[in-house]
């Protein structure tokens, strides 16, 4: 060879090398996200009716949080908060969830997990419910992410316009779930177009799993760092699952689609322990805000907490997590100080040596020495809004001040979690100590309120 090229062709060699190992060295993060999943609804977190043996080995190798908090007890304004570590009130998402004829969504300019780990060079894809706008502009493909396959706002809303709707979605749709999948006329989507319609949601939590799994491999494959959102559209109403893991009972169809989504979550995890990359990925399993206890057996439990979803009591925004990356985060260890889905943004990108640079001021902060067992949270406090963004609680250390309807309402969440004591009587001078600080916050987040995004027909 031409010793003329041999330098050059050296240099790339060792250049090629040096950028393989940095993806090497750049860990993975695999986020699941289930969907109206209650807090006793895991085997590690209390749960005698229903067998999650591999979120529990989860659990027994890595953490449980059992003080961990989304930023509101439904859907799309969870998930705008988990996605750019902001209450919701900040970046204008605070008012209850997206329906299809909805024209609004969150603002690209936001800087989502996505946004931040694309920018460094990672693979990153939104598998399942998205729900933070439909339209074009508003899409995981505007939001940092490189593609999306999953259902674009709730399971149980049909396109376009959210009617026809089939009456009955519980015990009947269980035992009629052929019939009833094709009801439903719910969309599927690839990136920007719908692929099917309607989506059989019986088969939905294993194909995003299959798509999480082909994910995981090809970069695996190419050495390239990744993120994967999977927010899994179960088991939020209508329930659905396979023909061949169908329990025919209504009573136990909560716990039927639980199980399956840890089946699948069995599945995943297992595929990144077959290719290598359990001493590299962080696996993070939590839940977008409380069961949605009208349903009954349709629906799940927060015992021992309070309520749940749609509510500001602990059940409706106190959720089962479970973190996990072997050698990085303490095995079998269990923390119940305070953090929150609104931490994860600056922590994850902490954790990947990334610059954390958000649109505007954000509510999130880093806890990655807290999830790593090497020091306390950094969280003492965290503000509760109602699904219709109105301000509503403060948890303060172990006292949650709760004023709603003129009715005051102070617990020590530690002494009694299930708040049944309501000592605002017996401690006057914490109740106007809490309520001003909890008023200061909603001042400086009011102050500070970004704009959604807004979608127009002609301007698309």
């Amino acid at each position: 060879m031409n010793r003329s090229l041999l330098l050059p062709l050296t240099f790339f060699a060792i250049l090629a090398s040096a950028l393989v190992s940095l993806a090497a060295d750049k860990p993975n993060f695999i986020l699941i996200f289930t969907d109206d999943q209650g807090y006793n609804d895991l085997g590690c977190f209390g749960s005698t009716k229903i067998k999650t043996p591999n979120i529990d080995k989860l659990a027994a190798e890595g953490r449980k949080f059992t003080s961990f908090y989304v930023a509101s007890p439904v859907c799309t304004p969870s998930r705008a908060a988990l996605l750019t570590a902001c209450y919701p009130k900040r970046v204008g998402m605070e008012k209850h969830v997206i329906f299809p004829a909805h024209k609004h969504g969150l603002h690209t300019d936001e800087v989502t997990i996505a946004d931040t780990l694309k920018a460094a060079g990672y693979a990153t894809a939104c598998v399942g419910k998205w729900h933070l706008g439909h339209r074009k502009p508003f899409l995981p493909t505007s939001q940092g992410f490189d593609s999306y396959y999953g259902i674009p706002y709730s399971n149980d809303m049909n396109h376009p316009d959210n009617k026809g709707k089939p009456r009955d979605s519980r015990d009947k749709s269980w035992l009629n779930q052929d019939e009833y999948v094709n009801l439903w006329k719910t969309p599927l989507m690839q990136d920007e177009e719908i692929i099917e319609l309607p989506v059989n949601q019986r088969t939905i939590t294993r194909r995003c799993t299959d798509r999480a799994i082909d994910f995981v491999s090809a970069n695996a494959k190419q050495d390239k760092p990744f993120f994967l959102y999977l927010p899994h559209s179960m088991p939020h109403i209508p329930l659905f699952v396979p023909e061949d893991v169908y329990d025919p009972d209504p009573q136990n169809a909560y716990f039927n689609v639980i199980e399956h989504i840890d089946t699948e979550t069995g599945r995943l995890v297992d595929h990144v322990r077959k290719l290598g990359l359990s001493d590299n990925t962080y696996i993070i399993f939590t839940t977008d805000n409380g069961p949605w206890l009208q349903f009954k057996n349709h629906g799940g439990s927060a015992l021992p907490l309070r309520a749940g979803k749609g509510t500001t009591f602990e059940g409706g925004q106190r959720v089962p997590t479970v973190m996990w990356a072997p050698g990085r985060i303490p095995a079998g260890s269990e923390t119940a100080e305070i953090a929150g889905t609104i931490d994860l943004h600056p922590t994850i990108a902490k954790i990947a040596g990334v610059e954390f640079k958000p649109r505007g001021k954000v509510d999130g902060l880093d806890i990655t020495d807290f999830i790593h067992g090497k020091g306390p949270s950094p969280r003492t406090e965290f503000v509760y809004y109602t699904s219709r963004g109105q301000l509503s609680a403060l948890r303060q250390g172990a006292w949650k001040l709760r004023i709603e309807k003129k009715q005051v309402e102070l617990f020590n969440l530690v002494e009694d979690i299930s708040e049944s004591k309501n000592l605002a009587a017996d401690h006057p001078e914490r109740v106007e100590k809490l309520k001003a600080r909890m008023d200061a916050l909603d001042a400086e987040i009011t102050a500070g309120v970004r704009p959604r995004g807004e979608w127009s027909e002609a301007g698309e």
